[in-house]
């Protein structure tokens, strides 16, 4: 449980490094993230429509 526990943290610590250290790669990272949810959303959506 500890392990986790510091995995976490660190982690968490990493982000925020990130994220003040590199603002506008941070913001490509979750921008593409974002783009790559959207398209399989969209590929799912696509699937389904043409069962019927």
């Amino acid at each position: 449980m500890q392990v986790k526990k510091a995995l976490s943290y660190s982690a968490i610590a990493f982000v925020a490094f990130y994220l003040f250290t590199r603002p506008g790669d941070a913001a490509n990272a979750v921008r593409g993230a974002m783009d790559t949810v959207f398209n399989a959303a969209d590929s799912l959506a696509q699937f389904v429509s043409h069962l019927s």
